[in-house]
């Protein structure tokens, strides 16, 4: 299987950035709005966003991360502890969501995270932000920002890479 890499660090730095200032500007702000990242590589780029939010916005914003596992669709044994201890979970009620994922494919992991989080409370709004959309949906689901769109083949992979996990940033394309 041959590689190829369709992001490296500095574009993936600027398709973050974008992400930040159409989060800004679709909110009118940074008010009322809380981060969620989806465990494991969306919780990382959930804190890149908060950190390049609080730059912009002199103010800091709170950065939740779930673990979506007990939610997914695939699985008989449900848990639903969302992998969370009380210091980590934050009061979301009537606050502004936005979900921070690497990618979105099948919209199977998106649903679970809405799962996930209207068990804790019911958010004022809730929208998606993500990487990279590869298409091929599966549920009526799409992401309100996106970094990057890849059209791919129901047999390639995508593979995003951060730095405090593979010790680089970018996103392969795996034929």
């Amino acid at each position: 299987m041959a590689n190829k890499v369709v992001l490296d660090q500095p574009s993936m730095q600027r398709a973050l950035t974008r992400i930040t200032y159409e989060i800004l500007e679709h909110n009118k702000g940074g008010q009322n709005l809380i981060l969620v990242g989806v465990k494991t590589r969306g919780e990382y780029l959930a804190h890149r966003i908060a950190d390049r939010l609080e730059q912009l916005e002199g103010e800091k914003i709170p950065v939740m991360a779930i673990d979506i596992t007990d939610y997914r669709d695939d699985r008989l044994d449900h848990d639903t502890q969302l992998g969370l201890n009380e210091q980590e979970r934050l009061n979301i009620v009537d606050q502004n969501i936005v979900l921070v994922d690497d990618v979105l494919f099948t919209g199977r992991t998106t649903r679970a995270a809405l799962d996930a989080l209207i068990q804790i409370g019911r958010p004022k709004t809730i929208t998606l932000a993500v990487l990279i959309d590869r298409g091929h949906r599966e549920l009526p689901i799409r992401a309100d920002f996106v970094g990057k769109n890849i059209p791919t083949a129901q047999n390639e992979k995508i593979q995003v890479m951060v730095d405090e996990i593979d010790g680089e940033d970018a996103v392969v394309i795996e034929h």
